[in-house]
């Protein structure tokens, strides 16, 4: 039915002027429904502690709560609506403890848990819970670079070992070296021999780690789910789609539609997770919020009305499920994305609240093992900030347009919502993550309905899927190149303090933000000078208090688990050697020093946490050429170092042993490797590195990259009478050493770059090794970046506490608490001859001020025993 307009009203009956009418007071703002959420948090809380703690813990738990909130309900004086809400709080919590502690009992005791505490060799039986993916080894380094992995999921049915069968059902995390098992599909059944190990975690949501002997038995394998069989075509069909497009966009495309990262390369998924993206390639509520918003705009198009749009709505989102797969993580990428439309389009802020209270009850006793998980609670408090604040923070955008105040009101929403867990987990806060994501929003739709489309059409006209996926191409480049220019900048992500001081101030910040930010966004300059300053520090880096030390001769830039190290050749100019794994890092530590030319930078071998991190050096700074190891290995990154130099127009040489190089006045290189290049059991990457000895204003540093045992052995063959001031410990302090070269070249004092790593470097023999020498040890993972420099009276000295990776850590490896600065160590006439009276008293302020109880008393002195390092109140004791 139409219904003609209104004729206009005559002009008497115009209304009177405002003066004598009274205007009409503004309609109050809609108060959100809060009636369900105190039983979601309740069943959450309540499931969190039956798979966290031992059911008798947590039954405690539940039982002082109930008594609690009966001693409050008798007590305090209570509305009927608070009294209501204590009791569902209550009871929903002593529900999902034992929701959380049934789930969880099976997984932690039980006969798989026990054969896997004894590592164990069993049979088991079990179904492919999802999709095997295939991995590369461990964090960045030269292992990651040699090793790939798969990791997968199986639900045990049937489990025979130590002489018995035993009948169970609960998970286990597979993970093998054979890529065969990357071809499983979800609902695969599967008979394998193998070991079990126990978990790293003894409260983790899988019973064990299993390891197969073998690939899958063909003969033992069954056939996929029947789910699994209806989806995998319109999933192998979106890869075969996008095959022909570059790079970037051939990972993201699947990321985007089907959360599928099997294309996806490293260096852009790192960039993802700086720039912070990554939502973008799990799946997340968006995914489906965008697909479910295009599938029931056609369906208006296409005249779709009354009850049946829902229906069309109801079964889009469970085609996506099927298609990404139904696992925890996809349901509740469902539920949030269902809630933020139904939220946002139809039910307002009001019935929104209540629509994600009964989402998290629903997914919560579907899988309590959710209520552990830190992509629940960021979906969660994402659809909530989203929910709450963006029609707030929309109308203080009023002076911009809708659309452009919808941009920035929705992720600025979010991010603020997710702010304290994001920091508490990731160490680091992000300046990138609010502009990226305004720039990369308006392509995501795009590229997610493309997508999409190319993966439905894929199985019965692939042509047309090309079409649609160069279409998604488009839009997902841009979001690639979003990525990768924020996570390059300096400034992308500060360190955040660790443990409860570091959640506190979170908690602190996101409060002020929730209070200031209408505030800002009512006022278009003060938004505009916002939007600088976050430029700004995007652009620059944040100076670090007192650092670069004048007089600074060598640097070892906190680059995490790498190497970068940086000689001093003049004003602003300086040779590199090593990039890092990523840029950020090591352009962060550049720019720090003020280096603005490179006319040297050395790479010494092509190992991702040796030249990851180039195009941060690149940024910015004028570099002369380039020396690389004579080693193309690993073929792919020595084949990317080699083109990404060639675009900036940077010559590239390969060095031999005996070469002597001169740069500026005061700094000399001379290559002293690798001597020759011979087949061991070692990497030949490793062993390939170049090696150098520096001599910068009269100290001598010796850089031995990544060599091994038997090419140092070769080196001391070749240099016999090599010495040196400072030892870059070779390989991160890995346990693969030989003792004469770190003890035999007389050197004073040792760098180990090194990060958080699962390879145990730096390792402990070593540092012992070093010690007992009377050599001082210094490492960036507990240091920062670290300076060695001239010091007033012509002595050698360290300063500490430069740019980090990463923040301080709580305790460092030997059980001491890192200091945030230092400036000790080595008078030069410790160097060569054990320290006198006069030598010490020189020193006695900054000894004091680094170890108080042991003044005049360090044991810098050549061949000096070591002295007991005591915990220090400003400065850290070198390991």
């Amino acid at each position: 039915m139409t219904t003609a307009p209104a004729p206009a009203a005559p002009a008497r009956a115009a209304p009177e002027p405002a003066a004598t009418s009274p205007t009409p007071a503004p309609e109050p703002a809609e108060r959100p429904d809060l009636r369900l959420v105190p039983a979601a948090l309740g069943l959450w809380l309540g499931a969190l502690a039956g798979v966290l703690v031992p059911w008798r813990s947590g039954l405690a738990g539940c039982v002082a709560a109930s008594v609690v909130a009966g001693i409050v309900l008798l007590r305090a004086p209570l509305t009927p609506s608070g009294r209501r809400a204590l009791v569902a709080a209550s009871l929903c919590l002593v529900a999902g403890f034992a929701v959380g502690a049934a789930r969880a009992a099976p997984v932690w005791d039980g006969p798989v848990t026990d054969l896997a505490a004894a590592g164990a060799h069993v049979e088991l039986e079990g179904v492919v819970e999802r999709d095997p993916v295939l991995r590369s080894g461990g964090p960045a380094g030269e292992e990651a670079a040699a090793t790939e992995y798969v990791v997968g999921r199986i639900r045990v049915g049937q489990v025979t070992g130590r002489g018995a069968t035993h009948r169970v059902g609960v998970p286990v995390l597979l993970v093998s070296g054979d890529r065969a098992w990357a071809g499983l599909l979800p609902g695969q059944h599967v008979r394998v021999e193998g070991r079990l190990e126990s978990t790293d975690h003894p409260r983790d949501d899988v019973a064990a780690v299993f390891r197969p002997y073998t690939g899958p038995d063909k003969q033992a394998t069954g056939p996929p789910s029947a789910a699994s069989r209806a989806t995998e075509p319109f999933r192998a069909g979106l890869r075969d789609a996008v095959a022909g497009v570059p790079p970037d966009p051939r990972g993201l495309v699947p990321g985007l539609v089907i959360g599928d990262e099997s294309l996806l390369a490293d260096d852009l998924r790192d960039a993802m997770t700086v720039a912070g993206l990554t939502h973008l390639t799990a799946v997340s509520g968006t995914n489906i919020t965008l697909i479910l918003i295009a599938v029931l705009a056609l369906a208006r198009l296409l005249g779709v009305r009354g009850f049946v749009l829902p229906v069309v709505g109801i079964v889009c989102v469970l085609a996506f499920v099927l298609l990404a797969r139904p696992e925890p993580s996809v349901l509740r990428a469902a539920a949030m994305g269902v809630v933020a439309v139904v939220g946002l389009a139809v039910a307002g802020r009001r019935r929104g609240l209540p629509s994600l209270a009964a989402a998290v009850v629903a997914l919560v006793l579907v899988d309590p093992w959710l209520a552990r998980s830190a992509g629940f609670a960021l979906s969660v408090l994402a659809t909530a900030g989203i929910l709450l604040l963006v029609p707030v923070w929309t109308r203080s955008l009023s002076w911009l347009p809708r659309p452009l105040a919808l941009a920035v009101a929705v992720p600025l929403a979010a991010q603020v919502a997710c702010t304290p867990i994001v920091l508490g987990l990731s160490g680091q806060l992000s300046l990138a993550a609010l502009p990226a994501n305004l720039l990369a929003a308006p392509a995501v739709a795009p590229a997610t309905v493309f997508g999409a489309a190319a993966a439905v059409v894929s199985p019965a006209a692939a042509p047309v899927a090309t079409v649609l996926a160069w279409l998604a191409a488009l839009p997902a480049w841009w979001i690639a190149a979003v990525a990768r220019w924020f996570a390059g900048q300096p400034g992308a992500v500060l360190p955040w303090p660790p443990g409860a001081e570091g959640v506190v101030i979170a908690v602190v910040l996101a409060v002020v933000a929730l209070l200031a930010v209408p505030l800002v966004l009512r006022r278009p300059l003060v938004t505009v000078a916002a939007g600088t300053v976050l430029v700004v520090g995007l652009l620059k880096t944040v100076p670090t208090p007192g650092w670069p030390p004048a007089g600074w001769l060598v640097v070892a830039c906190d680059v995490g688990q790498g190497d970068a190290l940086v000689l001093r050749a003049g004003h602003r100019s300086a040779v590199v050697v090593d990039t890092g794994p990523e840029p950020r890092f090591v352009r962060r530590c550049l720019d720090d020093l003020g280096v603005r030319q490179v006319p040297l930078l050395v790479l010494t071998h092509f190992h991702a946490d040796h030249v990851g991190g180039l195009p941060g050096v690149l940024a910015g700074r004028e570099i002369g050429r380039t020396l690389v190891s004579p080693l193309d290995d690993p073929p792919a990154a020595a084949d990317g170092v080699r083109r990404r130099l060639a675009a900036a127009g940077v010559p590239v040489t390969v060095p031999r042993a005996g070469d002597l190089l001169r740069v500026g006045e005061r700094l000399t290189l001379d290559v002293l490797g690798p001597v020759r290049l011979t087949e061991t059991p070692e990497s030949e990457s490793n062993n390939s590195s170049l090696v150098i000895e520096a001599d910068v204003d009269g100290v001598s540093i010796l850089l031995t990259g990544d060599i091994e045992p038997s090419a140092q052995r070769a080196l001391l063959r070749a240099e016999p009478a090599l010495d040196a001031d400072v030892l870059k410990v070779a390989h991160h302090g890995s346990p693969h050493q030989e003792t004469e070269l770190l003890t035999g070249v007389d050197a004073r004092l040792a760098l180990v770059s090194v990060g958080e790593n699962t390879y145990g470097h730096p390792s402990r023999r070593v540092l012992d090794a070093l010690q007992a020498d009377g050599v001082r040890v210094y490492r960036t993972d507990e240091h920062g970046s670290i300076a060695v420099l001239r010091t007033g009276d012509g002595g050698l000295g360290v300063a500490t506490g430069g740019p980090r990776s990463r923040p301080v850590p709580r305790r460092s490896a030997n059980g001491r608490r890192p200091c945030r600065w230092d400036v000790s160590c080595c008078d030069a006439t410790w160097l060569r001859s054990p320290p006198t009276p006069s030598s010490r008293s020189r020193s006695s302020s900054a000894l004091s001020c680094c170890w108080p109880s042991v003044p005049r008393a360090p044991s810098c002195g050549r061949r000096a025993p070591p002295t007991p390092m005591p915990t220090c109140p400003r400065s850290p004791a070198p390991s």
